[in-house]
């Protein structure tokens, strides 16, 4: 990607990320959805982290799809990068100024993410 689409990409409302993210995992029920607003945290590298679990590998690949599904309809915008598609025990969707973590509920114990960014402002669906 350019720099001029990065620029671009930066320009993007979050808060519209966001939305359709947590709706998209909304719809196909992902378990315990955060937001973490890590705007005002300097090394944070998003905007915006969004963070939720899966029930199997199934209900997590569907989950990620959704979510990319929804934001494409909706703000036609694709990822610049996804990681974990293989294992599905973690999937990391980066939009850039959002990134979507779902994980298998072991893994998200494990990573802790809202632990990591403790200084972020949360909020649960």
């Amino acid at each position: 990607m350019s720099k001029n689409e990065l620029a671009a990409r930066a320009k993007t409302p979050t808060v519209s990320f966001v939305k359709t993210i947590v709706e998209a995992l909304q719809e196909l029920k992902g378990v315990d959805i955060t937001v973490l607003d890590l705007r005002s945290i300097p090394e944070a590298s998003a905007d915006y982290f969004i963070v939720c679990n899966g029930t199997s590998n199934t209900h997590i690949s569907g989950l990620a799809d959704r979510v990319q599904k929804n934001v494409w309809e909706e703000l036609e915008e694709k990822p610049l990068h996804i990681e974990g598609k293989q294992g599905r025990l973690w999937l990391l969707i980066d939009y850039f100024n959002v990134v979507v973590h779902i994980f298998d509920k072991e893994k998200r114990q494990f990573y802790d993410v809202e632990h990591l960014w403790s200084d972020a402002k949360v909020q649960k669906y």
